[in-house]
């Protein structure tokens, strides 16, 4: 089973995952909730801390998740780019921080490679989980986040 991307007009922000649908806040910034569960933010706005009722913490630095709920998250130290969330493991082409499968979901890029498209799911799984959602929703954001502050670096 293949689950669809969406973007908005612009292909900026993502949009769907699937059928379920991420939406915005009236000004369009950041994502409020993904499907039934609301996101949260820290107090400036700048980090992800809840997904539904799953909070997320960071390590003393502040920018690299730590924990998932009660799930580790291993993270590369220099980067933030998640290597495991939980009891998933997170794949990434050698020297590149779009990844690439997710435990058992396969993510696919557009033609430049640069903006996830669909994931593939296991012929075993017929719909995508709820904790497989939220780790794919967490995934893609960081995802996005770094790719945000290395292009306002440039």
């Amino acid at each position: 089973m293949e689950l669809e991307l969406g973007y908005d007009l612009l292909g900026s922000r993502l949009r769907t995952i699937g059928d379920v649908p991420l939406t915005y806040g009236r000004w369009g910034g950041r994502p409020h909730a993904l499907g039934p569960y609301p996101l949260g933010y820290d107090m400036l706005g700048g980090r992800l801390r809840r997904i539904g009722d799953i909070e997320i913490g960071y390590g003393r630095l502040g920018s690299v998740p730590r924990t998932f709920g009660t799930w580790d998250v291993d993270c590369a130290a220099w980067s933030g780019i998640p290597r495991r969330i939980g009891p998933y493991p997170v794949e990434h082409p050698r020297f590149s921080g779009r990844a690439r499968a997710i435990g058992p979901l396969v993510l696919s890029y557009d033609a430049l490679g640069t903006r996830p498209r669909r994931v593939t799911l296991p012929k075993d799984l017929p719909a995508l989980p709820d904790d497989l959602l939220r780790v794919l929703f967490l995934v893609l954001h960081l995802q996005a986040e770094r790719n945000k502050s290395s292009s306002a670096a440039s």
